[in-house]
């Protein structure tokens, strides 16, 4: 068994326009690395919180990582204490999935503590205690694609069913990241409880348009399918010049572009030699909205959360 041991959790994109808390995908150029300590002390302590965001709770109960792990000790029953260090490099409230980043990356690690290794599918349940205390509810469609890697689809929450799906090696991811904050909370309270059953029927082909073009390879029917009817319409309004960015990405090639979980940030799939332009574009797109940006590319590479440092 280690002592000690450091995990990075990719950042990802929950919903990936067609599938609202069932898809998400990772996106490794960003993402959370804790390391975990064992120490004599039963429980969880945070010994330290740095990175991009330095202020969020030390209690192991208030903390995505502290209440993964801490819901690790208590249901293995373990016989000794695990100390994190947490460092975010994932800005909150981004929409990228920075909360279930350092809860997987927080059980990522704990679990190269243990005497026998946990099954992902076992760390997932835990990180998700600890993604609740983050939003208030029980969603997975960031953190299984942080802990899986790729295009992940989920189906359930008692008891989750995990398939990763294909993605043409082609496509490219490009994520800009307006300097502005949106909770998920928030982003989810303006939502309308009753929809259109046109729509329903709209976005419904639309996913299964979209997982079947993964499936096979099919480019026009990824960028035919790749629009999301139901909640984009009503948050696009809480990110300024979002309809200038998406338009900008369309122009310049994109296959599709939405908003990345509740936002801000937006997401836009295209093929590689289109990346660069499109995220140049959508950049502009946001200075012209007095909106300064950050803006990475990335492929969609299928590992997920993993050790980088001991293990």
């Amino acid at each position: 068994m280690k002592n000690s041991a450091t995990a990075f959790a990719p950042a990802s994109i929950g919903n990936v326009a067609v599938g609202f808390d069932v898809l998400g995908h990772s996106f490794q150029t960003i993402g959370d690395r804790v390391t975990a300590r064992r120490i004599a002390e039963p429980g969880v302590r945070i010994a330290s919180i740095g990175g991009l965001v330095c202020d969020l709770p030390r209690e192991p109960e208030k903390n995505t990582a502290g209440m993964a792990v801490l819901s690790m000790v208590r249901d293995l029953k373990l016989d000794f204490g695990i100390e994190l260090e947490i460092e975010k490099g994932i800005p909150l409230g981004s929409g990228l999935g920075g909360s279930a980043a350092s809860a997987v990356a927080g059980v990522v690690a704990a679990n190269a503590l243990l005497p026998k290794s946990l099954t992902k599918l076992e760390l997932l349940k835990f990180a998700m205690k600890g993604e609740e205390v983050a939003s208030g509810s029980v969603h997975v469609d960031n953190i299984a694609p942080s802990l899986f890697g790729g295009l992940v689809l989920t189906v359930g929450i008692d008891n989750p069913n995990v398939k990763q799906i294909p993605v043409p090696p082609s496509v490219r991811c490009v994520l800009v990241h307006p300097h502005m904050t949106l909770s998920t909370r928030a982003a989810r309270e303006i939502l309308n409880r009753s929809i259109d059953l046109s729509n329903v029927i709209w976005q419904s082909a639309n996913l299964a348009g979209f997982l079947t073009g993964c499936f096979t390879g099919d480019l026009r029917l990824i960028r035919e399918s790749l629009e999301d009817v139901i909640i984009e319409p009503q948050r696009k309004v809480l990110i300024p010049g979002f309809q200038a960015v998406k338009d900008a990405a369309l122009k310049h090639g994109a296959l599709g572009c939405s908003i990345s979980g509740a936002g801000p940030t937006v997401f836009a799939w295209c093929e590689e030699p289109q990346a660069t332009a499109i995220r140049d574009a959508m950049v502009a797109a946001f200075a012209a909205y007095k909106l300064d940006s950050d803006a990475w590319i990335s492929t969609l590479d299928p590992s997920g959360a993993r050790i980088v440092d001991g293990g």
